[in-house]
């Protein structure tokens, strides 16, 4: 007899000691799993008994630790290239986070296919990972920065306005599959197409997306997708750029050092290995790999499907909740499409907020969101965010709801 999602996340959600803390002898609601999420027991283990028997540096010895190492350590590319379905592993490059994937391509790729008067194109709703990186390659390059405008109250963006911009030709095309603000979910493999036709590079900031549903990198038809394993229930420190490989075998090195060089010598220039060797220069996150990798497994038992359902089902009882009570402006679609919604209360300051709900040991996020331009657009200063993963349930949210409720009386 096949379970249920709840029975499926009711079984999943045992597996996290993070659940054993209380706050003032109440269980500890958390929800910031879209800053960071929390790790399974499995996943911790694996890291330990991994430093315990296994640790060595990678690729370079002739000795059995060095190969149990190289092992854990190539063999989490090849779960991560089947996870998003890239055609070959070399596609796959570690860095130590989607921040690093995006400064990585900004700063390879961009000085050898930019030129002054060229165009980028963003959007509105960016990340600053995925806004600073662009802004500061258009300016060393003297190339100019286009934005699709977002729709009022943050539902969307405004998709004719993103054909008119791309029709303009841009040589890259940077967006988020899904808004870590307004948790919109953007329509990847359309605008991927779009960014084809006029002959742009697409590049897809996955952060908020990989781990809570089915992300194929082939069937969205991007160039270049960067994600961290921090948020799909994997430790801190370890992310991936893919790269189809045409590209990233025409691309230089951003950082030199050991590992990625295949010949050097005094008198001439070194020359360097090929993707992925060439993008991992020094001692790589090792350890990690070995937690992503048992991550990527945990997250495959549960089911992307069942998680992702599961993670709207709370999101869209906590909108429909917040909607009912007064002063509360949410963010984003009204109906949800991704596990989080983002509000703020009118006369409630988001810190106080978060701080009240803290001290009834609910953990939310407040502040910009690393969306400050956004933020702006929209008219907020500061807002609240709370997101639901596979741990969290619905009592939570009830949890959580009337903790806003209390805060709302408290500070009237």
């Amino acid at each position: 007899m096949s379970q249920t999602n709840e029975e499926r996340m009711t079984a999943a959600r045992a597996e996290f000691p993070y659940l054993e803390e209380e706050v003032n002898g109440r269980p500890l609601v958390y929800l910031d799993s879209a800053a960071s999420s929390q790790k399974p027991g499995c996943v911790i283990d694996r890291m330990a008994s991994f430093t315990r028997r296994e640790y060595a540096n990678v690729h370079r010895g002739i000795h059995r630790l060095s190969e149990r190492a190289t092992n854990a350590y190539e063999g989490c590319r090849d779960s991560l290239r089947e996870w998003v379905n890239a055609r070959e592993r070399e596609e796959i490059v570690f860095t130590s986070g989607t921040t690093a994937a995006v400064n990585l391509v900004a700063q390879a790729w961009g000085p050898a296919n930019l030129r002054a008067g060229d165009r980028i194109l963003l959007t509105e709703m960016e990340h600053h990972s995925n806004l600073l990186p662009w802004q500061e390659l258009a300016r060393r390059m003297g190339a100019e920065v286009d934005y699709v405008p977002v729709r009022e109250n943050g539902v969307g963006l405004d998709l004719e306005a993103a054909r008119k911009l791309i029709e303009r030709k841009p040589k890259l095309f940077a967006f988020a599959h899904v808004s870590n603000t307004l948790g919109v979910e953007n329509p990847a493999a359309q605008l991927c197409q779009w960014a084809k036709e006029a002959g742009a590079v697409a590049f897809v900031d996955a952060a908020q997306s990989v781990g809570h549903q089915a992300v194929d990198v082939q069937a969205m038809g991007c160039d270049f997708l960067a994600c961290s394993s921090h948020k799909m229930c994997g430790p801190s420190g370890i992310g991936l750029l893919y790269g189809r490989k045409e590209l990233l075998s025409v691309m230089p090195p951003w950082q030199f050092g050991g590992e990625m060089v295949a010949s050097a010598t005094f008198e001439r220039p070194a020359l360097y290995r090929e993707s992925p060797a060439k993008f991992e220069a020094g001692t790589p996150p090792i350890i990690e790999a070995a937690g992503w990798d048992e991550a990527v497994r945990f997250l495959g038992r549960v089911g992307l499907d069942a998680i992702h359902d599961h993670g709207v089902r709370l999101a869209e009882l906590a909108a429909c909740g917040l909607a009912e009570i007064s002063r509360v402006r949410c963010l984003g679609p009204t109906k949800r499409a991704a596990s989080l919604v983002t509000f703020s209360v009118e006369g409630i300051h988001a810190h106080d907020l978060a701080f009240f709900c803290d001290q009834r040991g609910v953990a939310i996020r407040a502040g910009h969101h690393c969306a400050q331009p956004l933020m702006k657009k929209l008219g907020i200063p500061s807002s609240v965010r709370a997101s639901f993963y596979l741990y969290n349930t619905s009592d939570e949210v009830e949890v959580f709801l009337q903790t806003v409720r209390d805060a709302i009386r408290f500070f009237r």
